[in-house]
């Protein structure tokens, strides 16, 4: 038995619900939430765990079962960057990805109204068309950046939404630099996989436009994110700020041909390092935020 075989279910499930990235969707929920309501109850402890990991299996569950055959010929899968899964554990890993979120999902709609039920459902359609048979949203070029984004956005437009939140202009704005980022996030992280997606067929925005104008495509978005943020409320503008170590970070990578392009997993490994700190920055922002006044967005 080989030994990804033999590893323990738990082990493979936790793996592939990649935890290093359980702080990017259950944050967003958690600070939109609390922000507007200024308390915490059953919705935000529902919400927040269901988007801490449940989700997160979900999404990466799905896409680490039917993306198995390119995954074995990618170098950077088999670790924190994606699970590479032996077969004989996809009807387990997708049964737990389609199981564990139910109970959080009756409980949320119980909690919600109609409005949020919608929210909450496009969130769930965007989770399972990204990687399942027949929909496939990460094979469709640019509409694969677009929904990753929305992947983390979502939770926190949920967060808002379950929360009852005025929109106003600057929180759509927002919201607005928060999908830019998304995309280019997704976008520069194709890049580390044209090889690979190429020799398995799989077409991306990062094969469709090369290695170097996508990096390129990723860095203009990470700019426009930057300057959507300048007309946030304050002190939302010193976010932009946040745009600046991405593009830093990036910027080497400008020039990268489609040979070289798994040279960008250096930058990609910034990129994932720089989502913490700037997501600790983040919440300093939020912090001040609410201790200028702010109870609701």
């Amino acid at each position: 038995m080989s030994t990804i075989a033999a590893r323990p279910l738990l082990r493979d499930l936790l793996l592939t619900s990649r935890p290093l990235s359980w702080i990017n969707t259950a944050f967003g929920f958690a600070a939109a939430y609390v922000l507007t309501t200024g308390r915490i109850d059953a919705a935000f402890v529902i919400g927040t765990l269901f988007f801490l990991v449940p989700y997160n299996l979900t999404m990466y569950g799905i896409n680490d079962v039917f993306d198995y055959a390119s995954d074995l010929a990618n170098p950077r899968k088999g670790g924190a960057e994606g699970a590479v899964l032996s077969p004989a554990r996809h009807r387990a890993v997708l049964a737990w990805s389609v199981l564990l979120p139910v109970p959080f999902v009756v409980a949320l709609v119980l909690l919600g109204d109609p409005l949020s039920w919608l929210v909450l459902a496009i969130s769930l359609f965007a989770v399972v068309a990204y990687s399942a048979p027949g929909l496939r949203f990460k094979e469709i070029p640019f509409l694969d950046s677009a929904t990753s984004s929305v992947h983390f956005v979502s939770p926190a437009v949920y967060g808002l939404v379950l929360a009852r939140a005025t929109p106003t202009v600057p929180l759509v704005v927002l919201l607005l630099a928060f999908f830019a980022w998304g995309v280019a996030s997704h976008a520069f992280g194709a890049v580390q996989d044209v090889i690979p997606d190429r020799e398995a067929g799989i077409s991306s925005i990062a094969t469709v436009l090369g290695a170097r104008w996508t990096v390129r495509f990723a860095l203009a978005l990470w700019a426009l994110a930057g300057v959507l943020m300048l007309f946030t409320a304050w002190p939302g503008p010193l976010g932009a700020a946040l745009a600046i170590p991405y593009i830093v970070a990036v910027w080497p990578f400008r020039g990268v041909t489609d040979a070289d392009s798994a040279a960008t997993n250096r930058g990609w490994r910034r990129f994932l390092l720089l989502n913490y700190v700037c997501g600790f920055l983040a919440t300093m922002l939020l912090i001040g935020w609410a201790a200028l006044g702010g109870s609701a967005f």
